[in-house]
């Protein structure tokens, strides 16, 4: 990065006599906003780009709720192993659900005994049959029906950052407030909570929680 920066400077001649002016961009003399440092950046290659984020962003649910489940896909959730990594003192780093294996990333949201029952719970009332990866970003990506349209199945992704948003709020009542865990009421928060997002996120959505979240979905 020092040698970068050497060679960027380097390149920029030193005129004496010249007042100094700012310039942003291509040696343009434009005015910054954020719109051109968006711009800026998205023309970057750096990292992995992957097309789940494409459809993160549209999904349907609220902005904090697609942030969490950004932070669980790129593995920034502050999960026991991941603060033990960052030499944060730990006592255990066992899943705060099953108490078993080590809480990852991918074992709290996808491979617990407890998370595995929220999920099936869930695709049994959706009515979704899929293969379910062990991986974040693959399961997100099948979370999907082939007879839905593109705007059904952004319901279906809220209805997934719904259930990740659950199981962690499920997780830190357990580790501060000392609740006992519960697969079923993750499931039947999720239902709830799906209802009431989609209600507000989706002018088209008009269904009755009574009946059934999604009782006319793929119709």
């Amino acid at each position: 990065m020092e040698a970068n920066l050497m060679e960027c400077i380097l390149r920029v001649p030193v005129k004496r006599n010249v007042n100094d002016i700012q310039v942003w961009g291509n040696g343009e003399l434009k005015k910054y906003t954020v719109n051109s440092a968006y711009e800026c950046l998205a023309k970057q290659t750096r990292g992995t780009h992957h097309v789940v984020f494409e459809v993160l962003w549209k999904a349907k649910a609220f902005p904090n709720v697609v942030i969490t489940t950004w932070r669980v896909l790129i593995d920034r959730i502050p999960t026991r192993v991941r603060l033990s990594r960052r030499e944060v003192l730990m006592l255990l780093t066992v899943c705060g659900l099953c108490q078993i294996n080590e809480e990852s990333c991918q074992h709290l949201f996808i491979e617990c005994k407890y998370a595995q029952l929220v999920w099936s719970l869930c695709l049994n009332w959706l009515g979704i049959v899929f293969v379910q990866h062990n991986d974040p970003k693959s399961h997100f990506v099948s979370f999907h029906c082939v007879q839905a349209s593109f705007k059904q199945n952004l319901m279906l992704k809220g209805i997934w950052t719904t259930v990740v948003r659950t199981i962690s709020e499920q997780r830190n009542s357990i580790m501060f407030k000392k609740r006992v865990v519960d697969a079923n009421e993750i499931f039947q928060m999720t239902q709830l909570k799906s209802w009431s997002w989609l209600k507000h996120r989706s002018n088209s959505f008009t269904y009755s929680l009574q009946i059934g979240l999604l009782t006319r979905l793929y119709v």
